[in-house]
């Protein structure tokens, strides 16, 4: 196990270059420390606490008919949130699932999304898991988004909004930070004044990754240049690329056990390879964007994005767990499984969209029309492991005192003999998938596709203020989505060759808002999203899955806002989101039954300062629903989560920060009603405290300690399958100093 022992804080040079980019949606105005007041009303330029980038339009998010959550860059620095799933923790609505150790992956009202994650607006459907240090802030909305970000967006959407450069400014930002597992971390953001119509800015960052369990480390490094042109006193230039390296060890956590729990006794055991378990992302995004003031009331704007990316990832796990007493060989059992998966994937993303405002007799209008064209290329394989033992790609092996041994995909007994070699994984073994012969014997071969995905969108939406207490959003998007899937697995039998499906689809939005009072407003809205039978990451279109059209998502929420004070709100709502899908029968398979997911809720939401002394954030929700028509208890869905983090600033230098999150019980994979919960596999209820305190040695300089899980409670966050449910982290601390240049 790991030993806690703070260690010193190492420098780790980052390189600094141009920076870039743009939202195709809006461009950012305002860094961390509120430098720019600016205020240009386009497409998604405000981003602060009361406004909103992903919604397209300037609109404040009293007025937006639909529930959601910005985190601001200084939230982020303040509750030292070092990935996307910390940021969950604390959102009402959502929770975290497990990603098999390899991808963010987020459950939006108890619908789970790998998928629908956005940079400035733009897909970002790629599997990994998100930096978060080029970012000003980061938008969770909830509920169908069709309209706004076409395909998927079933149950909510996350968007990051990224840093831009600043014309007239020159600063730097440098970050650093030290873990009690001996992680580390450097982050560089430096902005150069280059003339009065230009200027670039470098987001940087380098990381180290350790943590509490056995085995995990990794490195990730980012690094992120803009620029920006001010072609005319009207037209603006944004350009920007990023290059990202990251490499960690996959963790899948542990199995539950008969009675439906996870095993304890297992909590340091790493069902994996100590040496190959591991996912690399490399990639490079390029990114353009021209916004342009056609007058007063007319602006536009145009983007590109050109985005390459190369994944793998190849893990060990457990995948079916016997007790001793159950056993043969009276000692615990654990069933281990494994694959080797890589991916290739190229997409160009073309977006434009005009906002503009106008009076039609006595109402008043905002509207955003728009248009998207994306050409998605992915190349995919996968390979299982294969057992010299048995010929399979599962095998049990006995589990004593909790000693699992696994190295190069050799399994030894306690005494070090040799129990199974893996002899699959591609044809000189684990991690050479691409380019491998599918024909060659000794290698166990999963799947291998290309994909072709072309879509393109057109979108109308208008937000009529027919009085001033009244407003209606009315507002339509057509997709069509292209896909070609070639199955190039010799032994997928009648689904090998080539298939091909269109859909084209129309997704509608409405709402209405009452303005009682200029702080308040009650909304009501419908949305309507779908997903493609190809799913999130193009890999179902094979055997019946293009025979029916794609799953519909339907919202409907009644929902509450108030600025209580100019810097306090509370929101409020209540939604049902339902899904339709088609699936065979199990009775008739020449029919087919509509089955899906059912979930109503209830959020609330508070955030903001009570007084300039103390910043508080809570959110909560209830979650209930049913699946496949009914019959089912979706998986991951806590009835009731809870958070809060409140921040007293004792004086002009020091003050300090205290958390808690609380998730209720779920289960690890769909129950079904009326069977025995006694020993459904679940999730336990779980409370953590965090804390935080900070001083400042100057106005430029900052220490900060953060504290996360102070009770050091024993919890098990989320889940993947039965068998692989993830370990919370122990109690950790995190020292950082953060200075201004």
């Amino acid at each position: 196990m790991k030993q806690r022992s703070f260690c010193s804080l190492r420098w780790v040079g980052a390189a600094t270059l141009p920076l870039v980019l743009f939202s195709p949606t809006g461009t950012a105005q305002v860094s961390q420390d509120t430098r720019i007041t600016e205020e240009i009303v386009v497409v998604g330029e405000y981003l602060n606490s009361d406004q909103v980038n992903s919604v397209k339009t300037p609109t404040p998010v009293l007025n937006v008919p639909q529930s959601l959550t910005i985190i601001s860059a200084a939230q982020i620095d303040e509750q030292a949130f070092n990935s996307i799933s910390d940021i969950i923790e604390y959102t009402p609505g959502v929770n975290n699932s497990q990603g098999e150790g390899h991808r963010d992956s987020i459950v939006f009202r108890g619908v789970r999304s790998t998928a629908d994650f956005y940079v400035d607006g733009v897909r970002d459907d790629v599997q990994y898991f998100r930096p978060l240090y080029n970012l000003e802030q980061v938008e969770i909305l909830r509920g169908p988004n069709a309209l706004l970000f076409g395909r998927g967006g079933t149950g909510g959407i996350l968007n990051r909004v990224t840093k831009k450069a600043q014309i007239g400014e020159s600063f730097t930002d440098l970050n650093v930070g030290a873990g009690t597992f001996g992680d580390y971390s450097v982050e560089v953001d430096t902005n150069l004044h280059t003339g009065d119509k230009s200027a670039i800015r470098i987001n940087a960052f380098y990381e180290d990754l350790q943590n509490h369990r056995d085995f995990f480390d990794g490195q990730r490094i980012g690094f992120n240049p803009t620029a920006r042109f001010e072609l005319t006193p009207r037209t603006t230039l944004d350009v920007s690329w990023e290059y990202i390296d990251h490499e960690r060890f996959i963790d899948r956590g542990v199995p539950t056990n008969e009675s439906g729990t996870p095993i304890r006794a297992f909590e340091d055991t790493i069902f994996g390879d100590s040496s190959d378990n591991f996912t690399t992302l490399d990639a490079n995004v390029f990114r353009a964007a021209v916004q342009h003031s056609f007058s007063d009331e007319l602006k536009g704007n145009f983007s590109a994005l050109y985005g390459d990316y190369e994944k793998t990832y190849q893990n060990y796990f457990a995948s079916d767990f016997v007790s001793a007493s159950e056993s043969p060989t009276g000692f615990d059992q654990v069933e281990i499984d494994g694959y080797v998966d890589n991916t290739e994937r190229e997409t160009f993303n073309l977006s434009a969209n005009i906002v503009g405002e106008y009076e039609l007799g006595t109402t008043k209008h905002t509207f955003v029309a728009g248009a998207e064209y994306i050409d998605t290329s992915s190349d995919q394989d996968r390979f299982n492991t294969l057992w010299d033992i048995n010929g399979d790609d599962q095998l049990f092996v006995d589990v004593i005192d909790g000693q699992f041994n696994l190295r190069n995909g050799v399994i030894t007994d306690v005494n070090g003999s040799v129990i199974a070699t893996n002899s699959g994984f591609g044809v000189n073994g684990f991690g050479n998938g691409f380019g491998a012969d599918f024909n060659t014997p000794g290698t166990d071969i999963n799947d291998r596709t290309f994909v072709d995905v072309e879509t393109l969108s057109f979108y109308l939406q208008d937000d009529i203020a027919i009085t001033e207490k009244f407003h209606v959003v009315l507002g339509a998007r057509f997709d069509r989505f292209d896909i070609q899937v070639n199955n190039a697995d010799p032994g997928a039998g009648s689904n090998a060759g080539i298939r091909s499906r269109e859909d084209n689809e129309v997704s509608p939005r409405a709402g209405l808002i009452y303005k009682p009072i200029e702080n308040v407003s009650a909304y009501l809205s419908y949305s309507e999203s779908f997903l493609p039978r190809s799913g999130e990451q193009f890999a179902n279109i094979n055997g019946d899955s293009d025979d029916f059209s794609p799953d519909v998502f339907e919202n409907i929420e009644l929902g509450l806002k108030w600025d209580i004070t100019p810097t306090l709100s509370l929101t409020a709502a209540y939604f049902e989101n339902d899904q339709t899908s088609a699936a065979r029968s199990d009775v008739d398979d020449g029919t087919f039954d509509i089955r899906g997911l059912e979930i109503d809720g209830f959020e609330l939401q508070l955030k903001g300062n009570i007084t300039e002394q103390i910043r508080f954030v809570a959110g909560y929700s209830n979650l209930d629903g049913v699946t496949d028509g009914g019959t089912e208890l979706p998986r991951e869905l806590p009835e009731n989560t809870f958070s809060a983090w409140v921040n007293y600033d004792v004086n002009a230098n020091f003050g300090f920060g205290l958390g808690v999150t609380y998730q209720d019980e779920s289960f690890t994979s769909d129950f079904d009603i009326g069977g025995d919960r006694s020993n459904e596999p679940t999730l336990p209820s779980y409370t953590r405290i965090d804390a935080a305190a900070y001083y400042n040695l100057s106005d430029k300089v900052r220490i900060q300690l953060n504290v996360e899980n102070l009770t050091d409670e024993q919890y098990y966050p989320s889940s993947h399958t039965d068998f692989n449910v993830t370990v919370g982290q122990s109690i950790n601390a995190r020292l950082s100093l953060s200075a201004k240049f």
